[in-house]
């Protein structure tokens, strides 16, 4: 089902060959293909229009007790999305190397500046008047707390 997604997405030119379905007690809850072409946003992976398909079929933002089948191993985004969805576990068919090699996709390059504890995008920490306002005012109203 995963590498169908990824076909539909790449035949009606959405984005890249990436495909993932999330499923719960055996049923499909969530479905969805690389659309950074059609959405012209560069985080709409597979694995992460799923994940927004299955939270709003769910109607939470916890996907506790989901697998999530993609077809090709998830980019470090991808990955750090499922862990904040709280999915059970990923099963998927093509490594990254694999992406890269056949279709010149550079996950394989982030993946190992990231294990370097390299960083890809330089930053800099601002510390301005009232940067911690809203984290106190947040734990004043008790708000859930989701990470």
């Amino acid at each position: 089902m995963a590498i169908n997604e990824a076909l539909r997405g790449i035949r009606a030119g959405h984005g890249g060959p990436f495909g993932s379905v999330i499923v719960k007690n055996g049923a499909v809850v969530g479905a969805g293909h690389n659309s950074v072409f059609l959405e012209c946003d560069p985080t709409a992976h597979g694995e992460i229009m799923a994940v927004r398909d299955a939270c709003r079929t769910l109607g939470t933002f916890d996907l506790s007790g989901c697998t999530v089948y993609t077809n090709s191993e998830p980019c470090p985004m991808c990955r750090a999305a499922l862990c904040w969805a709280k999915a059970d576990r990923v099963v998927y068919s093509s490594t990254v190397r694999e992406a890269g090699e056949i279709a010149g996709f550079k996950d394989p390059d982030m993946y190992e500046s990231l294990r370097g504890g390299g960083d890809l995008i330089p930053s800099v920490r601002i510390k301005t008047e009232g940067y911690l306002e809203p984290f106190e005012e947040y734990r004043k109203m008790k708000g859930p707390v989701y990470g």
